[in-house]
C-alpha cells in the first residue's frame, strides 16, 4: 500500500483547488484529445475523399485486406481498454498489485496490436506492392494507420514508465539504477516478443492453425522466444518486492488520465477500422 494512503479517501473527481472543480492534468488531457480528434478528423475525411473518388494506380482493395487479422487486432485493441478501465479502478482503491498485473497486460495486449500492423505493413509493401509513392490510396492509408499506429506506440511507453514507477520505494531508497535496470529488461522483452509474434502471424498465415505452423514458429524464432522466457522471469523477479512503495491512491489521477489517452486511442480505431476496412466490404 502507498504511504499516500493513510492519508485518508481522496477526491480525484472534484479537485477544489482548481476553477473548474475538474483536476488540472485531467483538464490537460480533455484539451489535448479534443485536439487530436480535429487531427485524427482531418486525416481520416481525406482518406475517404479520396477513396470516393478513385485516383490512377488504385489497388485492388478487396484483395488487399485481411479481414481476419485486422478484427483480430481490432479485438486486442479493445480488450485492452478493458485492461486499462480495470487498472484505473485499482489504482483509485490503492491495489498497487493488481494495477501493475492490470498495465502490464494493457502493455502485452498493445504490443500485440502494433505487431498485427507491423506485420500487415510489411505484407502489403513486400507482397502486394502497396507503398506512400504507388497510389493516392497507399499514401492516405499508410498516413492515417501509420499515425494511428504511433499513437499506441506512445501509449505502450507511457504505460511501461507508468509500470515502472509504481515500485518507486516510499523509504527513499534508491531506486533510479533499478529502474533504469527494469526499463532495459522491457526494451529487449518488447523487441524478442515483437519477434515471436511476427513469426506466429507469418506461420499461422503460411501453415494456418497446425503443428507445422508451431514447427516453423520454433525453428525460426528459437532465440526469440528463450530470450521473452528470460526477460519474464526478470520481470517477474523486480516484481516480487513486498517493500512500500510511493505509489497508491493518490496516483490515481496520472492513471486515469492516461487511460483517457488509451480509450480515445482504441475509439479511434473503432472509427478507422469502419471507415477504411469495413466499408469496402459493403
Amino acid at each position: 500500500m502507498s504511504t499516500h494512503a493513510a492519508h485518508g479517501a481522496i477526491d480525484h473527481h472534484h479537485d477544489h483547488t482548481t476553477t473548474t472543480g475538474i483536476p488540472n492534468k485531467k483538464l490537460f488531457m480533455w484539451a489535448f484529445l479534443a485536439s487530436d480528434c480535429m487531427f485524427f478528423g482531418a486525416l481520416i475525411s481525406t482518406h475517404l475523399i479520396y477513396r470516393l473518388h478513385e485516383t490512377p494506380n488504385q489497388p485492388d482493395i478487396l484483395g488487399l485486406f485481411s479481414l481476419e487479422l485486422t478484427s483480430f487486432s481490432t479485438f486486442i485493441l479493445l480488450m485492452s481498454s478493458l485492461l486499462m478501465a480495470l487498472a484505473v479502478n485499482a489504482c483509485q482503491k490503492g491495489h498497487v498489485p493488481a494495477t501493475r498485473k492490470m498495465l502490464l497486460g494493457t502493455i502485452i495486449f498493445g504490443l500485440i496490436f502494433l505487431t498485427c500492423q507491423v506485420y500487415e505493413f510489411t505484407h502489403f509493401v513486400h507482397e502486394k506492392g502497396l507503398t506512400l509513392n504507388s497510389s493516392m490510396f497507399g499514401a492516405t492509408f499508410y498516413t492515417l494507420t501509420g499515425t494511428h499506429g504511433c499513437h499506441v506506440a506512445i501509449g505502450v511507453l507511457w504505460l511501461v514508465l507508468m509500470y515502472i514507477r509504481t515500485f518507486k520505494p516510499a523509504d527513499g531508497s534508491p531506486w533510479i539504477l533499478k529502474s533504469v535496470a527494469h526499463l532495459a529488461v522491457f526494451a529487449v522483452v518488447t523487441v524478442a516478443a515483437i519477434a515471436t509474434i511476427l513469426g506466429a502471424v507469418h506461420a499461422i498465415h503460411e501453415y494456418g492453425f497446425t503443428a507445422n505452423a508451431v514447427s516453423a514458429l520454433v525453428h525460426h524464432q528459437f532465440l526469440a522466444l528463450i530470450t521473452t522466457g528470460v526477460g519474464i522471469a526478470l520481470l517477474a523477479f523486480f516484481a516480487r518486492s513486498s517493500k512500500p512503495v510511493e505509489f497508491g491512491e493518490a496516483n490515481a489521477i496520472d492513471v486515469e488520465g492516461m487511460g483517457l489517452y488509451w480509450h480515445f486511442v482504441d475509439i479511434v480505431w473503432i472509427v478507422i477500422f469502419t471507415a477504411v476496412y469495413l466499408l469496402e466490404y459493403l
